[in-house]
C-alpha cells in the first residue's frame, strides 16, 4: 500500500496546481489513478481475511473476521476513500483532479506499513533517517505546488517574490516551473534565507505560515538525527566496553606503556572483529524462554563437544548454556597457570592455545577450536590428588575466544539434577583414574558417604511413612470420640424425654385421695445423667431382687412386656413394677411392720420403690405438658398392677 498512497499524496496536488503537467500526461494519470483504486480494493479484501488478536489468541474464522472489519472505523474510512468522486469531473472538468482528495484517507495505512518495516529491518537507524527525508520531501513538494498556485493567482512576474513570467522561454518549460518552486520552498523550510521579500498581503501570510512550519521541520530534523546518533552510541556502549573510561583510568594511575598497548590492542580486536562481550545485558530484556533458545542455538554445539557433558540430558545443557560467559585473550596471555585453584572450565570457540612448561618456552600440546580444559577442577571430586588445582600452564598463541563456566554456576545447576551430578562425578573419577590422579581412600570415602546418604534417605522415607500412619490414627481417634460423644448426648436426651414429671400439688392431692395410699402423694423422676445402658440394667436387676419373686411375677403378668426388649420398655416396666410394689408394701406394713422397706432404707411411710428418688423443683418445670401426660399414663398402669396384686393375694 505504500506505492498507491504515496502516488495519490504526490500527484493529486501536482496535477491540481500544475495544469500543464496534468493535461500533457492525462492518459498516464488516469491509468495510474484507477490502478491505485484497484489496489485499494484489493487491500480491503485482504484486510477482511487478515486475522486479529482477541485475548492473545489469533482469530482466523472468516465470519468473525468479516464482522470485526465491517463494524470497525477502519472500514468506514476505507469505504470513504473509494467513493466514486471521479463523476465530479463532469461538473468541474477533467483538469481538476482535486475531486480525488478522498483517496488520502488511507494515510494511516501508510504509517502502519512504515512502522512494520522499521521493526523488521536490520538497519532501523538508517530507515528512520530515510523515513524522515520522505516526509520532508512531501512537505516541500506540497509547499512548492501551493507557491506556484499562489503565483498564478497573483500573476506570474508581477513582482520579484512570485514565479517569473512564464512567457519567457527560460521559465516556460514544465520542469523549470516545478524545480524553481521546489527550490524556493526548500530555501524557506531549511531557513537558509536569500528569498525575495514579499510585497502583498497574500505573500506575507504565505511566508508566515512557511516560517512557522520551517521551525517545526528544522526541530524535527535536528531531533531525529540526534536520536539516531545517540542510539548508535548506546549500541556501541552495550556491545563493547567503554574504551574512553578505561583510557582515563590508565592515564590517572600512570600505567606502563606496554600494558596500555596490550589493552588498546584488545579493544581494537573487539571493534574490528565485532566481538560482543556483554551478551547477557543485551538479551536481558527478552523473556527467559527466548533467551534460552538463542543461547541453545549459539552455544549448545560448542558445549556438546565437552566429554563429560556429551551424554547429559538436554534440559541440563539448556540450563548450562545460559551460564556461559565469553572471554577474549590476547597473544601471549596466560589463561591459567600450574598450581592455581580452578574456579572455572574453558571451552575454545576460536583461536589456538598452547600447553607450555614452567619456562614458558617448551610446548607440550596445542589446543584449537572445540577443545576444552579445566573440567575436573569444577566438579570437586574427592580423592583428587591435585586438590582442584591447575596441573598445566595454558597460554594463548594469538587472539583467542573462549567460553568459561564457573564452579558456582555448575553447582547451582547440578543441585536441580542430582542424577546428572552423580553421572558427571563418575565420569570425572574415570578420567582421574586413567590419569592416575585419584586416591583409593578417596573412593572408599566416597562409597561410605554414599552409603550414609542412602541410609539417611531410607530413614527419612520411613519417618514419612510413620508420620502418615500417625496422622491417620489421630484422625480415626477424633472420629471415634465424636461418635461416642454424639451417642452419649442422644442417650441423655432419650432418658430426659422418658422421665415422668411431677404434677402440681392440687391435682396431686386429688389423685392421692382417689387411689388411696397405694401410689403415694407425688410421682416423679429426677433426670439422671445416663452413663451407659449397662448401669441402668444393673439398677433394675438390684431393685427386682430386693422386692422378691411375687412382685416380679405380678409385674410380668400385669404388663405382659419383657424387661429386656428395649430401653423404653425397661423404663416403663420399671415404673409399673414400682407402683405394684407400693401397694404390696402398704399391705405388708400393716401386717408385718414393713420390714423390707426398712431394709432398703425407706423410713417414710406410704412410699414405695417408685418414690425412692425425690423429684427436684428444677426438674418439675422441665417436663411440661408432655411429662404430665406420661405421668398420668404411668399412674394408671400402677393402679392396674396394684389391683391385680390384691386379687392374687385374695
Amino acid at each position: 500500500m505504500i506505492l498507491p498512497i504515496v502516488y495519490n499524496l504526490v500527484i493529486i496536488i501536482l496535477r491540481t496546481c500544475f495544469t500543464t503537467i496534468a493535461l500533457s500526461y492525462l492518459p498516464v494519470w488516469l491509468t495510474l489513478d484507477y490502478l491505485a483504486d484497484f489496489m485499494y480494493i484489493v487491500d480491503m479484501i485482504i484486510t477482511v481475511h487478515t486475522g486479529y488478536l482477541e485475548q492473545g489468541i489469533l482469530v482466523k474464522d472468516l465470519t468473525q473476521l468479516k464482522k470485526h472489519y465491517l463494524h470497525s472505523k477502519r472500514f468506514l474510512r476505507d469505504l470513504a476513500s473509494l467513493l466514486p468522486t471521479d463523476f465530479l469531473y463532469f461538473a468541474f472538468g477533467i483538469q481538476t483532479p482535486m475531486v480525488r482528495i478522498n483517496r488520502l484517507l488511507r494515510m494511516p495505512r501508510l504509517n502502519e506499513a512504515l512502522d512494520r518495516m522499521e521493526t523488521r529491518t536490520s538497519y532501523p537507524n538508517t530507515f528512520r533517517i530515510s523515513k524522515l527525508m520522505i516526509y520532508i520531501f512531501v512537505l516541500i513538494h506540497w509547499n512548492a505546488c501551493l507557491y506556484f498556485a499562489l503565483s498564478s493567482y497573483i500573476g506570474f512576474g508581477s513582482d520579484r517574490w512570485v514565479y517569473p513570467n512564464i512567457t519567457k522561454p527560460e521559465f516556460a518549460s514544465m520542469r523549470r516551473q516545478y524545480f524553481y518552486c521546489f527550490w524556493f520552498s526548500a530555501q524557506i523550510f531549511t531557513t537558509v534565507g536569500d528569498t525575495p521579500l514579499p510585497k502583498r498581503e497574500e505573500e506575507y501570510l504565505f511566508m508566515i505560515a512557511d516560517l512557522l512550519i520551517a521551525v517545526l521541520v528544522f526541530a524535527s530534523i535536528v531531533g531525529n538525527v540526534g536520536n539516531v546518533i545517540t542510539s548508535l552510541r548506546d549500541r556501541d556502549n552495550v556491545f563493547f566496553p567503554n574504551h574512553e573510561l578505561v583510557k582515563q583510568y590508565l592515564r590517572s594511575h600512570h600505567i606502563s606503556k606496554e600494558l596500555r598497548q596490550r589493552i588498546d590492542s584488545w579493544y581494537q580486536h573487539l571493534h574490528i572483529n565485532k566481538k560482543i562481550m556483554r551478551e547477557n545485558e543485551i538479551l536481558q530484556q527478552l523473556p527467559l524462554h527466548l533467551r534460552t533458545e538463542i543461547a541453545v542455538s549459539v552455544h549448545l554445539p560448542t558445549l556438546s563437544k565437552v566429554t563429560i557433558f556429551q551424554s547429559c540430558e538436554k534440559s541440563l545443557l539448556e540450563e548450562l548454556v545460559l551460564k556461559l560467559t565469553p572471554q577474549v585473550f590476547s597473544p601471549g596471555e596466560y589463561v591459567c597457570r600450574k598450581g592455581d585453584v580452578g574456579h572455572e572450565m574453558y571451552i575454545i570457540k576460536e583461536g589456538k592455545l598452547a600447553v607450555v612448561a614452567d619456562d614458558g618456552v617448551t610446548e607440550f600440546a596445542v589446543l584449537s577450536e572445540g577443545n576444552f580444559f579445566g573440567e575436573i577442577s569444577i566438579l570437586n571430586i574427592k580423592g583428587n590428588k591435585s586438590g582442584n588445582r591447575r596441573t598445566a600452564n595454558i597460554r594463548s598463541i594469538g587472539h583467542s575466544d573462549l567460553f568459561s563456566l564457573s564452579k558456582e554456576d555448575l553447582t547451582d545447576v547440578l543441585s536441580e539434577f542430582p542424577a546428572a551430578k552423580r553421572h558427571l562425578e563418575e565420569k570425572g573419577r574415570q578420567i582421574l583414574t586413567k590419569m592416575g590422579m585419584l586416591e583409593e581412600s578417596g573412593e572408599r570415602e566416597t562409597g561410605e558417604t554414599e552409603k550414609i546418604e542412602t541410609k539417611i534417605k531410607r530413614l527419612e522415607s520411613n519417618l514419612e511413612v510413620l508420620q502418615t500412619k500417625l496422622a491417620r490414627l489421630m484422625v480415626e481417634l477424633e472420629s471415634s470420640n465424636r461418635k461416642m460423644q454424639a451417642r452419649v448426648e442422644q442417650l441423655e436426651w432419650e432418658v430426659a424425654a422418658l422421665g415422668p414429671q411431677v404434677p402440681e400439688d392440687g391435682v396431686e392431692g386429688e389423685q392421692a385421695q382417689d387411689r388411696g395410699e397405694g401410689v403415694g402423694g407425688e410421682v416423679g423422676l429426677e433426670r439422671e445423667e445416663a452413663e451407659g445402658e449397662e448401669e441402668e440394667g444393673s439398677d433394675v436387676k438390684v431393685k427386682k431382687q430386693g422386692q422378691g419373686e411375687d412382685s416380679n411375677e405380678v409385674t410380668k403378668e400385669g404388663d405382659g412386656e419383657s424387661t429386656k426388649s428395649t430401653k423404653e420398655d425397661v423404663e416403663k416396666t420399671e415404673k409399673g413394677d414400682k407402683s405394684g410394689k407400693d401397694l404390696d408394701d402398704e399391705e405388708k406394713k400393716k401386717e408385718d411392720g414393713g420390714e423390707k422397706n426398712r431394709e432398703k432404707g425407706d423410713e417414710r411411710p406410704g412410699k414405695g420403690d417408685g418414690a425412692e428418688i425425690e423429684p427436684e423443683d428444677e426438674k418439675k418445670e422441665e417436663g411440661g405438658e408432655e411429662g404430665g401426660e406420661k405421668a398420668e399414663e404411668y399412674e394408671k398402669k400402677g393402679e392396674e398392677v396394684g389391683k391385680k396384686d390384691e386379687g392374687q393375694k385374695k
